[in-house]
């Protein structure tokens, strides 16, 4: 999902698009970027732990920092997803940050513990709505619309 929409993304010209792991990610990192696109695995009913691990991080170092910068969320679950969106969503407006998406929620079906451990496959027309909130994220930011 994230390599989808960071392909979108770099097809707008006059912009830098790094795709990076929430492990590697640092407060830095925040800093010199000019929006967000937050990808995630919904993991009982909340973000993945690496991605709280990522806020945990950079919240101090960038708050009062960003403020308006725009961002979406991509969120990757088994049936609903709700919940990693409301928890990112909060965060983003203690950040100060300024939704520019609806968040994008994939679901596998995912239920039984073999299914939920299994490796996934999103379709393609997931992919493109991926690759369609990337791309508009990018144009945004070319256009100096955020």
């Amino acid at each position: 999902m994230a390599e989808a929409a960071a392909r979108a993304a770099s097809a707008e010209a006059d912009l830098e698009v790094r795709l990076q792991a929430a492990a590697q990610t640092g407060a830095e990192d925040v800093l010199a970027a000019d929006g967000y696109l937050f990808v995630t695995p919904e993991n009982l009913a909340s973000m993945a732990g690496l991605m709280k691990d990522f806020f945990d991080r950079i919240y101090y170092a960038a708050l009062e920092r960003i403020d308006g910068r725009p961002y979406a969320i991509l969120v990757c679950a088994g049936t609903d997803g709700s919940g990693a969106v409301r928890q990112i969503q909060r965060i983003a407006t203690g950040l100060r940050l300024k939704q520019v998406a609806p968040p994008l929620i994939v679901l596998t079906g995912a239920q039984t513990p073999e299914a939920i451990l299994a490796p996934k496959t999103i379709g393609a027309a997931d992919l493109a709505r991926c690759a369609d909130t990337g791309a508009a994220l990018a144009a945004g930011l070319v256009a100096g619309v955020f």
